[in-house]
């Protein structure tokens, strides 16, 4: 059994997924129901005290250290957020991010952009060399690829971007997607 199987098996439990992308967004998602936080935002200096208050809430924090400014897009990234904070997990679009992340034991999620068909067979590619316990694509609300992609890849996917109300939720689950995350505070009470 895979080390995260119990990670991923409490994100298909609660598949709405809250994205944060400021203070605001923060300190409302530790008032609502859902139980997973993507931080999107914050810097080297306060990173470590927004992943607290999620863990302080009680829910799992998985931060998307490409937005995190000052910490650059190299491996040892990973070890400065794993040694300094309290975070469940990781996002990254960066594949040797991804990797030194299984390296430490690091829950990753590569996060990819599906722009067109050359990108869908790329990611196919990536996903066996990098191997991440989860994909995010984006957009999300594209229930046919998505569909197309729950069937041939090895890990669950979260659809992201562009989620903006419970039919869009309830397409993307649907279409095979584990969970939805969004910056939209209205889906996360879907």
């Amino acid at each position: 059994m895979d080390e995260f199987s119990e990670l991923i098996e409490y994100i298909e439990d609660n598949p709405v997924i809250m994205a944060v992308k400021d203070w605001e967004g923060l300190n409302r998602c530790t008032q609502m129901e859902p139980k997973v936080v993507f931080i999107l935002f914050g810097d080297i200096c306060n990173i470590s005290e927004i992943v607290r208050t999620v863990k302080k809430a009680n829910k799992i924090a998985i931060v998307h250290v490409d937005l995190i400014t000052g910490l650059g897009n190299r491996e040892v990234v990973i070890d400065f957020m794993k040694e300094n904070t309290m975070l469940d997990g990781i996002i990254s679009t960066k594949p040797a991010l991804i990797k030194r992340a299984k390296e430490l034991g690091v829950f990753a999620i590569f996060r990819y952009f599906l722009l067109d068909s050359m990108a869908l067979e790329n990611l196919r590619r990536q996903e066996t060399s990098i191997a991440p316990d989860m994909i995010e694509i984006l957009p999300g609300v594209m229930p046919k690829v998505t569909r197309h992609l729950a069937e041939t890849l090895n890990v669950p996917i979260i659809c992201g971007g562009l989620i903006s109300d419970k039919s869009d939720v309830m397409n993307a689950l649907n279409a095979g997607a584990t969970a939805i995350s969004s910056t939209n505070k209205d889906v996360w009470v879907c």
